[in-house]
């Protein structure tokens, strides 16, 4: 018999809690607060904490009515203690506690990292689609904050490959949109902007794409780490030297070549990634997986190293949400890793795998 995992996250702006049976999620209650933030052009702390505060108990209720379940049908509580935003992070794990000591409930504590691993094991209700990890793995995790190369040699055993030096991946996308004063959140921008040059098949491109070549970040540099700073600045000198007649023709391949230039390098370090520690599957995963064109050049990858890959099989595991925490939780209770101290959890906002 499964557990029966409520899982809560609030590692940044998405209030979420799902209820989970082994890698069934039977609910995943996602509240955004994007509309919040955009006249930040960002996260603003105290706001998000505030906002987390104000949803935390509605979406936790609607979680169990969406799963037709009680508090008193729970095997566990999980929750997200890091890495995110601190003041974030504090509000979930107070009610995560508060839950856990209430109903005598053992509490598990999941790293939100591994939770976008296990986001692609995530099944319906009907337990589909069937997938199976094969080990060693190699996960490509790429966020709003967060950039990295992870190899993953069994359930609960990671080895960090690579990570960024500076920017996360999705961080840059926002601030090239915000260069370009398209708004936030960025990635989504950057994405539809550059969808008609990124959509024609590579060998039927025009000869001088990208028309705003960017330098490939750490492309001398013999590891898997990445860099997405001098990218970002590139692009703000470039920009500063185009009129606005210039800028206003030429959106779609400024947002095309920055695009471009970003995930030429997630697809290089992969491809080393491959080479180097020759896994059996690679598992892509973190917000920035919701960009289609991303999602076609790792399949391109995979075709090539003759490997499968994994991607989120729905939209809402994309993203933060609580599901695939619930998952990540499902196998740490199988081997009965709870937390031990329930009182000295606490929040980790720089928590590595």
């Amino acid at each position: 018999m499964n557990a029966l995992i409520l899982a809560i996250d609030t590692s940044c702006d998405e209030t979420s809690a799902a209820v989970s049976s082994g890698r069934r999620v039977l609910s995943n209650i996602i509240s955004s607060q994007v509309n919040l933030h955009k006249k930040y052009g960002g996260v603003y702390p105290a706001l998000a904490k505030r906002a987390h505060s104000q949803r935390i108990d509605p979406v936790v209720q609607e979680a169990l009515k969406r799963a037709r379940k009680a508090f008193e049908n729970l095997s566990a509580i999980a929750v997200t203690d890091g890495p995110g935003l601190a003041i974030a992070l504090e509000v979930g794990i107070a009610k995560a506690k508060q839950l856990a000591r209430k109903y005598g409930l053992p509490l598990i504590a999941i790293n939100h990292m591994e939770g976008h691993i296990y986001s692609t094991l995530a099944r319906n209700r009907n337990g589909k689609p069937e997938r199976e990890l094969a080990f060693p793995a190699l996960a490509l995790l790429v966020s709003g904050g967060h950039t990295e190369l992870v190899l993953m040699k069994n359930h609960g055993f990671y080895q960090v490959l690579g990570e960024t030096l500076d920017d996360a991946c999705g961080e840059a996308l926002d601030k090239a949109a915000r260069i370009l004063k398209l708004g936030y959140p960025g990635g989504p921008i950057i994405e539809a902007l550059a969808e008609p040059l990124c959509s024609v098949p590579s060998d039927c491109r025009a000869p001088d794409f990208p028309k705003y070549p960017l330098n490939p970040p750490l492309k001398e540099k013999k590891n898997l780490n990445f860099s997405y700073s001098g990218l970002k600045t590139q692009f703000l000198y470039l920009v500063e030297k185009l009129s606005e007649k210039e800028l206003g023709q030429n959106l779609t391949h400024l947002a095309a070549s920055f695009q471009e230039a970003s995930f030429e390098q997630l697809v290089r370090k992969t491809s080393e990634a491959i080479e180097m520690y020759q896994p059996k599957i690679l598992v892509c995963a973190g917000g920035v997986m919701a960009n289609q064109y991303l999602r076609k050049l790792l399949r391109r990858v995979s075709r090539e190293k003759q490997i499968p890959v994994y991607f989120p099989s729905a939209p809402r595991l994309i993203g933060d949400n609580a599901a695939m925490i619930g998952v990540a939780a499902s196998y740490k209770y199988q081997r009965k890793e709870f937390v031990k101290n329930i009182e000295a959890l606490d929040r980790k906002p720089r928590l590595s795998l």
